[in-house]
């Protein structure tokens, strides 16, 4: 990439610790106007920590930021805005309450201020950026995607010099993903500077001039996109090649043997959403189901573990060992030995304000029943320390809040609040999603050592290659029922895509 002289923002010698512990050390970054940056790296590496540095939201302990040449102190992120620097949260920071519209202006109000002309204005601006989100409609009633819509027109609103965007696209459909790259694009012409945070090292690789990578907090490597590959951007995030294992069979290559009948859906109905769905489940195998965004997956699953009820009127059977099953809550589907765990861990995988500890042994407690019990202190460290050395989740102790851990370790606490349940059917949702690579290739290993062991896993991804590696049967589901099934011979992603927009 061809920079200009100077850069717009940069930090030399940047650190930032956290009771005497590095989150980053010695970082040196920098961005150039018109630059699209993306920064690389395992959760826990402080690509967090350094992109919340450039926007505000905390101090450096060391070293000095610069924008534009200057030297700079932000104390609040509003500092940072009023200089120039927006950033886009993974989790959102909307005001759920307030119309989309009200949001986009938040702090920017006149002293008069009709809504019907904020609505107007915020229609115009949603439309010129391609985003089909109701500027009248409160937060609260958005899904997802359209959330991380509002929050990008937000900052894009600012006439920010610097916008910064932590997993952008985690949320966004294949359509979607598009408008946003193409939204950097304009961005970039108009001379802004762009830094992105992603796991999808594709997105990276394909829409990025520069690629930063950070590991333990430390600055390995800046290069130019173009002269990197996959293979290199992975060796450089974890120190070693894992480029074979990560979506290559395990270990073996054979596909594992149809067990017993565990599980099965007939005719399963849940409004417009899941339509007549039936299929079946078995021990020792990993079921693969693949399907887009609003193909009625998550739903299905929901149904299974009691989270969501089916129609009451024809809505179908769900059979447990052969018995028909119909839970109210999910405690029951729990205790009955089916774990459900969500795609959407921020918000329904675990409680932030709660230690790892605390997470574990709440999963613990659903599974025996023991909720109205006086609490045990012995019982929760004892579970906590079994579970946090078995998926190996990193913190700086047992009693840390959840939600001061990184991404993957997160997963691994909502994944150990299920597994201490001692389920016989476990349905993962999006296992992987905006989880770095070392995580992946160590929950991967987890699902094959659940399945060898005779549980009936249940893998839901979005991520063709995620379900060709890891499936013994693959199963594809469209308009909220199963439409097709492939032995993993048999199945391509050219096939399975078709089956499931056909």
């Amino acid at each position: 990439m061809k920079t200009p002289a100077a850069p717009l923002i940069n930090i030399k010698s940047g650190s930032k610790t956290y009771q005497g512990v590095y989150a980053i050390r010695d970082v040196d970054f920098d961005l150039y106007p018109g630059e699209i940056h993306a920064l690389l790296g395992e959760n826990g590496a402080g690509k967090s920590t350094l992109t919340k540095a450039l926007a505000g939201v905390l101090e450096l302990s060391e070293g000095q930021l610069f924008l534009e040449g200057q030297a700079q102190n932000f104390k609040d992120p509003r500092d940072a805005l009023e200089a120039g620097i927006a950033m886009v949260f993974q989790e959102t920071s909307l005001v759920p309450t307030m119309t989309v519209a009200q949001n986009l202006y938040l702090g920017e109000e006149k002293f008069f201020n009709r809504l019907r002309g904020l609505y107007i204005s915020a229609q115009q601006f949603l439309q010129g950026l391609n985003f089909g989100v109701d500027p009248t409609l409160n937060v609260a009633m958005l899904g997802a995607a359209q959330k991380q819509m509002v929050e990008i027109a937000r900052a894009v609103l600012h006439n920010a010099k610097v916008i910064i965007f932590d997993e952008p696209t985690a949320s966004l459909t294949p359509e979607e993903k598009q408008h946003f790259f193409k939204l950097l694009n304009d961005l970039k012409a108009k001379g802004v500077g762009v830094v992105f945070i992603s796991h999808a090292l594709e997105e990276a690789l394909e829409h990025a001039d520069r690629i930063t990578i950070l590991r333990d907090g430390a600055h390995i490597l800046t290069k130019d996109a173009a002269d990197m590959d996959r293979e290199m951007v992975i060796q450089a995030m974890v120190g070693r090649d894992l480029s074979d294992k990560l979506y290559s069979r395990h270990a073996g290559s054979a596909r594992r043997a149809r067990g017993r009948k565990v599980l099965s859906v007939e005719n399963l109905s849940m409004q417009n959403i899941v339509k007549n769905n039936s299929f079946s489940v078995y021990g020792g195998q990993i079921t693969g189901i693949f399907g887009l965004i609003g193909s009625g997956r998550t739903e299905t699953a929901k149904i299974i573990a009691g989270v969501v009820k089916r129609d009451f009127s024809h809505g179908g059977e769900v059979y447990l060992d052969g018995k028909p099953q119909r839970y109210r809550i999910p405690e029951q589907a729990i205790q009955n030995g089916i774990a459900y765990i969500t795609e959407d861990r921020k918000i329904e995988g675990f409680f932030e304000t709660m230690t790892i500890g605390e997470n574990i042994y709440m999963g613990d407690l659903a599974a025996t029943g023991k909720s109205g019990t006086l609490l045990s202190a012995s019982r929760r460290k004892s579970v906590a320390a079994e579970w946090i050395k078995s998926l190996n989740v990193k913190a700086l102790s047992d009693e840390a809040k959840v939600v001061e851990l990184s991404g993957g370790n997160q997963q691994k606490v909502v994944i150990a609040k299920s597994l201490v349940q001692r389920p016989r059917v476990v349905i993962f949702d999006e296992p992987t999603r905006g989880v770095d690579v070392g995580a992946i290739q160590e929950i991967h290993e987890l699902l094959n050592a659940l399945a060898d062991d005779g549980l009936a896993v249940v893998v839901i991804s979005s991520y063709l290659p995620e379900i060709l590696n890891l499936s013994d049967r693959i199963l594809v589901e469209r308009q909220g029922r199963i439409v097709e099934e492939f032995s993993p011979e048999q199945a391509t992603e050219a096939k399975i895509m078709y089956a499931a927009v056909h």
